[in-house]
């Protein structure tokens, strides 16, 4: 029986290609694949069972699958034919052969606009020419009639239009009510035409035309990924496949929309995989902080935005898959990327197929990278310290200035309590409840010269996962120019360790180590300055914090010091 059906269904198919040639045509857009030999693969497994199967250049290194030419009037049905029989994938869609590009398969048939059965052309000469054809709208009637064809999903669509042009405020169900028909009214009304509360095919499609123009030059495809296992719509005019790393198939900017940038989303997982990806890219550039985001069991969707994108990533579980997308945008074009997350949100469909999680781009291996992709920064680092139960947290105000965001060890949020310019000290308390394990002890009585001094700190920033210690001695008690405020230190410190606490050999904290801009002029390597511990505990003093104190220590072995030191040490993070 289903042999039959089949046969049926070929010969159908094949009758209704032979005029093609000669009528308005459109192919049965089916497929498309960003590599020539999988195409190729495609295409031959696709000619074994259908009849009209075509290969054609997509441009941008896509290639495109699709059945027919075939008569405009006849197409509909073949599309849904073929959606029934299981013959074609679901999503696919009636496009016209001006969007394809040079024919791949069969070899030698021609372009797209030329039909594969039409008989050869004869010489015959020049007819005189005829008078335009007028075009003439339908009556109420027939465009009730017309209208009448729709299913479903077409009025839905006509109420979404209507709905974008500002007519129609309802629910989207498509059912033409009293509503329905006022706004059909009053865009008719506004565009010149006959109110008569039912949308002409002409007019139906001047409609979508308005409602397609901010989408000129986007290059909609639909993109069946058959590596990632995914099909999905996309905007090829803004953006074009780069590769593959997992969990990412890779489309970048084409250069018509700046910063535009679509990942689709595959690996295999699990609930655990799932919660880490949500965390992970959180720390991208490309999900800025701002934004709305819901985790759930299964599922999670994730908005972000600063002042020059917008992005909005969904993805979910489902029998041990993971699969979603990250659509990237311009700030500013809300209406035109609107349109887009919604097109590619409803025509998102996970079909077989995941994306081998040993799949790596050698070119992308860095630190600051993640499977390609730009590790969000602050855009300045420096250290501190714990100087209470409470988590409160001394560093230099230079680093705090001017922070849209502070963090501490990259994880809790924080915010400036109390700073001194004379001093350069700064305050800093966690906004949810810190309990440090251990906090600063300051020295009462005054160090030695010349005694052993240490210094911890984030020295290169955030990239090793704890602070380094760094030994040296206590050069003199004053400043360079006798400010009993300071202290000089014969130490070769870094940038990253500024505002960090400042050792005796016994573990107390002499004070916090100082940028070393040292008012603007270059300090030869090995010399630092810090603010004595009785500033810090002044600052500390005004700003309600009780720091404790200690009269004598004993004196601890390098080992015993390095883990006390960098047990209190924290880094401090300035975010746009």
């Amino acid at each position: 029986m289903m042999r039959n059906v089949l046969f049926s269904m070929l010969a159908m198919l094949v009758l209704w290609a032979l005029p093609a040639a000669a009528q308005d045509t459109v192919y049965v857009q089916i497929e498309a694949q960003p590599s020539l030999s999988v195409a190729e693969d495609r295409l031959r497994d696709y000619a074994a069972v259908l009849p009209d199967v075509n290969g054609f250049d997509l441009g941008r290194g896509w290639y495109g699958i699709a059945l027919g030419p075939y008569e405009r009037s006849n197409a509909n049905a073949i599309l849904r034919n073929l959606r029934a029989q299981r013959l074609i994938p679901r999503d696919s869609y009636l496009e016209s052969p001006g969007r394809y590009g040079q024919r791949i398969w069969p070899i030698g048939a021609g372009p797209a606009t030329g039909g594969q059965t039409a008989p050869a052309p004869q010489e015959v000469a020049d007819p005189a020419p005829e008078p335009a054809p007028q075009i003439t709208d339908e009556t109420p009637r027939e465009a009730r009639a017309s209208e009448a064809l729709l299913d479903r999903d077409e009025r839905k669509d006509l109420q979404i239009a209507l709905q974008w042009a500002g007519y129609y405020n309802s629910a989207i169900d498509g059912a033409f009510g009293r509503g329905t028909r006022a706004s059909m009214r009053g865009w008719q009304r506004d565009n010149g035409y006959e109110e008569t509360g039912i949308l002409t095919t002409a007019q139906r499609a001047e409609l979508f035309r308005q409602y397609n123009a901010v989408l000129e030059g986007m290059d909609i495809q639909t993109v069946r990924d058959t590596r990632a296992g995914i099909s999905i719509d996309l905007p090829l005019g803004a953006v074009q496949f780069d590769g593959y790393d997992s969990p990412f198939a890779k489309f970048t900017a084409t250069g018509a929309v700046d910063g535009a940038q679509v990942l689709l989303i595959s690996q295999p997982g699990d609930r655990d995989r799932l919660a880490g990806l949500y965390e992970i890219l959180q720390t991208l550039e490309i999900v800025p902080l701002e934004g709305p985001r819901e985790r759930n069991r299964d599922s999670f969707t994730l908005t972000g935005q600063n002042a020059r994108i917008i992005s909005y990533t969904e993805a979910r579980l489902t029998d041990g898959q993971i699969k979603g997308f990250t659509l990237v945008w311009p700030t500013g074009d809300d209406d035109r990327r609107t349109r887009i997350l919604n097109l590619i949100k409803s025509s998102f469909t996970p079909i077989d197929g995941v994306l081998d999680p040993a799949t790596v781009a050698e070119d992308t291996q860095s630190v600051d990278l993640v499977s390609g992709l730009q590790i969000r920064k602050p855009k300045l680092t420096a250290s501190g310290f714990f100087v209470d139960a409470q988590g409160r947290v001394v560093t230099t105000d230079s680093a705090v200035g001017s922070c849209g965001r502070i963090t501490l060890n990259d994880t809790y949020d924080a915010e400036v309590v109390a700073t001194d310019a004379t001093s350069g000290i700064a305050v800093l308390q966690a906004t949810t409840p810190l309990a440090p394990t251990t906090i600063a002890e300051f020295r009462n009585s005054s160090p030695r010269l010349q005694s052993e001094i240490a210094v911890s700190g984030y020295s290169f920033g955030g990239v090793l996962p704890s602070a380094t210690m760094t030994f040296g001695r206590l050069a003199d008690l004053r400043g360079l120019n006798g400010e009993d405020t300071l202290t000089r230190l014969a130490i070769a410190t870094l940038d990253g360790d500024a505002g960090g606490p400042v050792f005796d050999d016994s573990g107390a904290v002499l004070g916090m180590l100082l940028p070393r801009d040292a008012g603007g002029r270059q300090l030869p390597k090995d010399v630092s300055f810090a603010a004595k511990g009785d500033a810090v505990r002044d600052v500390l003093s005004r700003a309600g914090v009780t720091a404790q104190s200690s009269d004598t220590l004993p004196r601890l072995d390098p080992v015993d010091l390095t883990e006390k030191g960098t047990a209190m040490t924290v880094l401090v993070s300035c975010w746009e």
